[in-house]
């Protein structure tokens, strides 16, 4: 039995691959490449010694998806393709709900089809708006979501849950992620964006090797230690091995039958600051990095990070590297490969 994992050449996707494949899973891949490339696949099959499908197929071509299910036997999904730029998002709504939106509604049809009712949903923690509560536990109240990419996130939340009502022999889990940051201890596979890069840790280390001149710190007014935003980053690898839990949590409410649609926060649990961050990856490249204070962003919140108490407990998981050795693997990717998978 395989495990389908949607968008798996991309930067999650394909270090929950390595995972997968380190774990004895099984592991197709469908990927359109339209912000990835087919080299992390290769990189994947190198550094763990084994092999894995691919297909380039973009998950809103519905043949060509259903042509997957056929040839392979597929027992469970993980669905991490979609667009993911939240900036992008507010200029591109249509685009962001129609692509999001429309390929989850066709992936789920066709798995129904294949009798394939196991999902594991690549959520954010961007459901949660500016969060009514911090620590973030997955009771917080969900849906002030302030742009388009969060929103398909809550939506599609929203379409699963209703899909285990209409039918309980669907096994779905949700994880909320965090702030994803860091790449696999080899400096082989890490995060690779198409054009100026949207998330701070890329940018800070393009800063780094001098692919960027200078960082834009967005608002240094915000009620936190030192004014500017905190968020809780989690290292990759952890967030890639949260993954496979849940595949082995997938296998347990299939013996025990699904009694509800599960919903996990993966994050650290530690709120760490623009300017720690910054700091932190100062102290590892040996030099400063320099920013400018820029006016806030429409948008953003003062401060996010989550209470993971509950993966801990039913996943049996639990983050274990720090915001050091995410700079410092960070550092291994981009400096051994300055322009990403591109060389």
């Amino acid at each position: 039995m395989s495990v389908l994992v949607t968008g798996g050449a991309g930067f999650i996707g394909s270090h929950t691959c390595l995972e997968l494949l380190e774990a004895g899973y099984e592991v197709v891949v469908v990927d359109n490449l339209y912000n990835a490339s087919q080299e992390s696949i290769r990189r994947v099959e190198e550094i763990t010694g084994k092999s894995l499908k691919f297909y380039k197929v973009d998950i809103l071509d519905r043949d060509a998806l259903e042509e997957v299910f056929e040839k392979e036997d597929i027992d469970s999904v993980i669905h991490f393709a979609g667009y993911k730029a939240v900036g992008e998002s507010v200029k591109k709504p249509l685009e962001y709900y129609y692509n999001n939106i429309t390929g989850t509604l066709i992936l789920c049809d066709v798995m129904r089809k294949h009798a394939c009712k196991s999902i594991v949903f690549s959520s954010s923690a961007t459901v949660y708006g500016d969060p009514a509560f911090v620590p973030i536990t997955e009771e917080c109240p969900v849906g002030g979501v302030t742009n388009p990419y969060g929103r398909t996130k809550f939506m599609i939340e929203q379409i699963l849950k209703d899909l285990y009502v209409s039918d309980h022999d669907w096994n779905i889990i949700l994880l909320r992620y965090f702030n994803p940051i860091g790449a696999h201890e080899s400096g082989k596979i890490g995060e690779d964006p198409k054009g100026i890069p949207n998330n701070l840790m890329p940018y800070v280390s393009q800063v780094a090797i001098g692919k960027l001149k200078c960082l834009g710190v967005f608002g240094d007014d915000y009620d936190t230690p030192d004014g500017t935003g905190v968020r809780d980053y989690i290292h990759v690898v952890d967030l890639a091995k949260g993954h496979v839990k849940a595949l082995d949590k997938i296998d347990d409410m299939k013996k025990a039958g699904a009694d509800e649609v599960k919903i996990y926060n993966l994050g650290t649990g530690n709120g760490v600051s623009v300017l720690e961050l910054v700091h932190a990856f100062e102290k590892v490249i040996g030099r400063s990095i320099p920013y400018e204070i820029k006016p806030r962003r429409a948008g953003d919140i003062a401060t996010c990070y989550a209470d993971p108490t509950k993966a801990g407990k039913e996943l049996n998981w639990k983050a274990v590297y720090d915001i050091n050795k995410m700079c410092e693997d960070s550092w291994r990717w981009q400096s051994g490969n300055p322009n990403g998978y591109n060389e």
